[in-house]
């Protein structure tokens, strides 16, 4: 996130959110290139994943794709971990798992009856300088990787230099969370459930008359306990933010994780080394 020349335009008039971060923020030009290019690259169906991915999946054994932007270390100490050490002169960028954690064909309640959670840790140095210039989420593909995650369509992230939730926006966020620091462990996941649509939805009135199928919970650990949680479809976020597509249950997601100037991460995939325990 660079300092600003002039901010992005304006949120929608009803948006509920910051029109800007506390911290830092990008250049109205980077909003833009990155609109421009989710708009010449939609998203895309999903993929029927091959027996051996499914079977990396299970073991936490996943690989990750490195930005062409991203510049630092990134290396894989053991499996299902990456460790990354960026410089001060990196720019936004994002990394992303080279498979999708969740898969519609594989895990859509929809198709299996089951709910299914998806989830992973950052761990942050304790060499980290005090603001941790991190964020993690989840993305739909494709995903800009010249962006920080949640601020496009079909990705949601929480930032670590501020603690906000962002979910489609390129503005400010939202507050959710206390700003991470070094030494931490945090944790991000998503549970989807498939939903009676007779029946009223678990986190309100129904905001609009179409019933969603899926359910969608967003969770956060820190150290290894719950540190906030929301509902996909809550209030504020089906009335007046820009919309949610891409994170229903309906596309592929994958892990997205973004960075910049100097911070020092590893990310884990394998669940044998997660503080939480599902």
């Amino acid at each position: 996130l660079l300092s600003p020349i002039t901010p992005p335009p304006p949120p929608p008039s009803l948006f509920s959110g910051h029109q800007r971060s506390s911290t830092n923020n990008a250049t109205e030009q980077q909003a833009e290139q990155g609109e421009a290019w989710c708009e010449a690259n939609p998203m895309t169906q999903p993929i029927t994943l091959p027996q051996a991915a499914l079977e990396a999946l299970d073991k936490g054994e996943i690989g990750i794709v490195k930005p062409r932007d991203y510049k630092g270390e990134l290396d894989r100490p053991r499996p299902g971990v990456w460790a990354g050490k960026t410089k001060s002169s990196s720019p936004d960028s994002c990394i992303t798992s080279s498979i999708p954690l969740y898969s519609v064909d594989a895990h859509s309640p929809m198709r299996t009856g089951w709910k299914k959670t998806i989830y992973y840790e950052v761990r942050i140095s304790p060499r980290n300088r005090r603001e941790v210039s991190l964020a993690m989420g989840f993305a739909a593909p494709p995903y800009p990787t010249f962006r920080l995650p949640g601020w496009h369509r079909g990705c949601l992230a929480v930032h670590g230099d501020d603690g906000s939730k962002y979910i489609n926006d390129r503005w400010g966020g939202k507050d959710f969370i206390a700003p991470f620091q070094p030494g931490q462990t945090l944790g991000i996941g998503m549970t989807f459930t498939a939903r009676d649509i007779d029946a009223p939805p678990s986190y309100g009135p129904a905001q609009t008359t179409e019933q969603v199928p899926i359910d969608v919970e967003i969770f956060f650990t820190r150290d290894g306990r719950k540190d906030g949680s929301w509902n996909l479809h809550e209030e504020g976020d089906a009335e007046q933010d820009l919309p949610v597509t891409g994170l229903e249950g309906f596309n592929d997601l994958y892990a997205a994780v973004g960075t910049f100037e100097n911070v020092e991460f590893e990310i884990i995939f394998n669940h044998k080394e997660w503080m939480y325990r599902l």
